[in-house]
C-alpha cells in the first residue's frame, strides 16, 4: 500500500485531525546492526495511513516485524529511513525528550504483561502519566478516579494489583493508557497473560473505547483476537502483506 512522497504541508493539508488521518508512515524502514558488519532488516518499506476512531488490527508471525512497528508507531524507536507523521507532526526526525513527549501527550500503551507498581494501589498507577506530566494534585486525582470508573474499577481504587484478578489488573493498565486522553491506545498483546472468558471482556472493553472515539491499534498475533477490529494489516518479513477489513466487517 504505497504512498506518494509528500511533504510536511501536504499532510497538514489532509485533514489530520478529528476526521482525517492521525497516523501516516511512509516508507519506514528499520535495520539493526548485529555486529561484524551483519545487520538484520526488521521492516522494509512499510507505508500506511489510519484515520482518526479506526480500530485497526496489526497481525504477523513472531519475527514479521509487527513488534517493531509498534515501537515506530508509538515513538519508542524511530526509523533508519522513512518519515512517521502523528496528528499531523513529523515525529521520524525527533530527538529522545522530544519523543518521550509525544508519547505522554498522544499515546496510551496498553501491555501483555500489564506493567503495574507492585506496591502502588490502583489509583496510584492511574496516576502515574501525570505526575510525568505536571498535573497538579486535584487534577489528578480526579482524572485517575474518573479513569477508573470508566473501566468499571470504582470499586478498586484502592486496591493493589496482587489483590486484583488478572482482569482487574488489565483494566488498571487501560485506565492509566486513557487518563491522559491521548489520541491513540496502541495495545500490545493485550489479552495474551488472559483466559478466555477474561479476554473477551477486555476486548468488549476495547469496542466501547472504540465506540466513544478513541483510535485503537492492536498488535496481536491470534487470528481471533485481531477480527475485532475493523480492519486487519498483516506484516510479514518486515513488509504489508495485506490490509483489508476483518472478516467481521466485509
Amino acid at each position: 500500500m504505497a504512498l506518494d512522497s509528500i511533504s510536511s504541508e501536504e499532510v497538514a493539508q489532509t485533514g489530520v485531525g478529528s476526521q482525517g488521518d492521525v497516523i501516516i508512515v511512509e516508507d519506514l524502514w528499520r535495520t539493526y546492526d548485529m555486529g561484524s558488519e551483519q545487520q538484520v532488516q526488521a521492516l522494509r518499506g512499510i507505508s500506511m495511513r489510519i484515520k482518526h476512531n479506526e480500530y485497526v488490527a496489526i497481525m504477523g508471525p513472531s519475527g514479521s516485524g509487527k513488534s517493531t512497528l509498534m515501537n515506530l508507531i508509538g515513538c519508542l524507536d524511530t526509523p533508519s529511513k522513512g518519515r512517521y507523521w502523528l496528528n499531523g507532526q513529523l515525529v521520524s526526525e525527533l530527538n529522545d525528550d522530544e519523543l518521550a513527549r509525544i508519547r505522554n501527550k498522544e499515546i496510551g500503551f496498553v501491555f501483555q504483561t500489564f506493567n503495574l507498581l507492585a506496591r502502588a494501589s490502583s489509583l496510584h498507577n492511574v496516576e502515574l502519566p501525570l505526575i510525568y506530566n505536571g498535573t497538579p494534585a486535584a487534577a489528578r486525582l480526579a482524572r485517575a478516579k474518573e479513569s477508573l470508573t470508566d473501566v468499571g474499577l470504582e470499586s478498586r481504587m484502592n486496591h493493589k494489583p496482587n489483590e486484583l484478578s488478572g482482569g482487574q489488573r488489565q483494566r488498571v493498565a487501560i485506565a492509566r493508557a486513557l487518563v491522559n486522553r491521548p489520541s491513540i491506545i496502541l495495545a500490545d498483546e493485550p489479552t495474551g497473560n488472559l483466559d478466555s472468558k477474561t479476554g473477551l471482556e477486555i476486548m468488549a472493553l476495547f469496542d466501547t473505547l472504540h465506540a466513544n472515539g478513541n483510535t485503537v491499534v492492536l498488535v496481536t498475533h491470534e487470528p481471533d483476537i485481531a477480527e475485532y477490529a475493523h480492519r486487519v494489516v498483516h506484516i510479514r518479513d518486515g513488509q504489508i502483506f495485506s490490509d483489508e477489513p476483518s472478516k467481521r466487517f466485509q
